[in-house]
């Protein structure tokens, strides 16, 4: 986007942005950016804060009528990482033990999630391939890649293999978000992946696909590098 912003102003729009690494605004030196020092992924600070969140917005837009640029701002409020320590996450009792633990687990968690959806007003990150109704379907087929098969066999491309499990993280983690005591930037994201079912699941079939040469592409971003 600081890129972006110079040629949107040559074209005569004034851009205003949000920056979590100075260095790079200072690199760039987009017209008009407000530095926060907040951690990576959270540009608008804390979360479910909606007034936390508009005064950052606030900063940011007040420097719009600014004509002497470029301008560099720093917001006053520092936010620290948490770090990597996973959320505190009570997860409902298995309901099937009949079913995949990964698909029951996630079956257990709809009502958090609809609980969530309804706090954010509707709200929700899912949707990139599946809606909620959907994310079951797209954990049996990262099931059948744990099992042997190819991104190819189940149906989807590398884009569509990464929207997926990106779509389930974000079912469990906004589900989570009314489960945990503690969601810092990547508390949840730790979680996800180290304590779930389903997040272990997408990590050994990420590293099943890694031994076979499967697709690079997906591979590399069926789970965040930093989740081991």
């Amino acid at each position: 986007m600081s890129v972006l912003s110079h040629v949107f102003e040559k074209a005569g729009l004034a851009t205003v942005g949000i920056s979590l690494v100075r260095g790079q605004a200072e690199t760039v030196k987009p017209p008009r950016i407000l530095n926060v020092n907040f951690p990576l992924g959270r540009p608008l600070g804390k979360p479910d804060d909606a007034e936390f969140q508009t005064s950052v917005l606030m900063a940011m837009f007040e420097l719009l009528p600014h004509t002497d640029v470029p301008v560099l701002v720093d917001f006053p409020e520092t936010i620290e990482e948490q770090g990597s320590e996973p959320s505190s996450c009570p997860m409902p009792p298995r309901h099937n033990p009949d079913l995949n633990a990964a698909i029951d687990e996630a079956n257990g968690l709809r009502n958090a999630y609809d609980r969530n959806l309804e706090a954010t007003g509707g709200r929700t990150l899912l949707g990139r391939v599946a809606d909620v109704d959907g994310v079951v379907g797209l954990i049996e087929k990262i099931i059948e890649i744990e099992g042997g098969a190819s991104i190819a066999d189940v149906g989807w491309d590398p884009t569509a293999a990464i929207a997926a499990s990106q779509d389930i993280r974000a079912y469990y983690e906004e589900a989570g978000l009314q489960l945990a005591d503690n969601t810092g930037a990547r508390q949840l994201e730790t979680w996800f992946f180290h304590q779930t079912e389903t997040g272990q699941l997408i990590r050994r079939a990420r590293d099943g696909m890694r031994d076979r040469n499967d697709d690079k592409l997906a591979t590399t971003y069926l789970a965040p590098m930093t989740q081991g």
